[in-house]
C-alpha cells in the first residue's frame, strides 16, 4: 500500500491541487506499519495532472482535505482510495490515524473550481480549502 499526503511548507495541505509536494508512505499491509517515507514534487499544475502522476507513482490511498469531483473520479477510476475532509498538520499523524482506523474524515467533495471559491480560503493556498485538480 502506498499512501499520498499533500503538503505545503512542511505541513498537511488541505488544498490537494495547491500542494507543493506530497509525502508518499510505503505501508506494510499485513502489519499496517509505515516503512519508507519519500517526498515527491509534483509536475506543473494542471487539470487532472496530479491524479495521473500519483497513479504512476503507485499510490493506492490519498488523504486530502478538499478535492473536486473530477480529481476524485480520476483517482477512483484508477483504483485509488480517496479519503476527504481530513484535517491536521502532521502528515505522519494522519497516516497513523488512517492505519489505526481513527482518522476523522467528512468525505465531502468540493464543488467549486478554484482556490478561493470554496469558502475556506485563508490566504496561503496551503490550508483549509479545496481545488479541483
Amino acid at each position: 500500500m502506498k499512501i499520498a499526503v499533500p503538503i505545503h511548507q512542511g505541513k498537511f495541505s488541505a488544498h490537494f491541487g495547491g500542494a507543493e509536494a506530497f509525502v508518499l508512505y510505503a505501508v506494510d499491509e499485513t502489519s499496517r506499519t509505515i516503512g519508507e517515507r519519500r517526498l515527491e514534487r509534483p509536475p506543473e499544475h494542471g487539470r487532472g495532472v496530479y491524479p495521473m502522476w500519483l497513479r504512476q507513482l503507485g499510490t493506492t490511498v490519498v488523504l486530502a482535505g478538499g478535492m473536486g469531483p473530477r480529481a476524485v473520479s480520476i483517482l477512483q477510476q484508477h483504483g485509488i482510495e480517496v479519503v476527504l475532509g481530513v484535517d491536521g498538520e502532521e502528515p505522519d499523524s494522519l497516516v497513523r490515524g488512517y492505519l489505526e482506523g481513527t482518522l476523522v474524515s467528512t468525505q465531502q467533495v468540493c464543488h467549486e473550481h478554484g482556490y478561493h471559491d470554496c469558502g475556506h480560503d485563508n490566504g496561503d493556498h496551503g490550508r483549509g480549502g479545496c481545488h479541483d485538480q
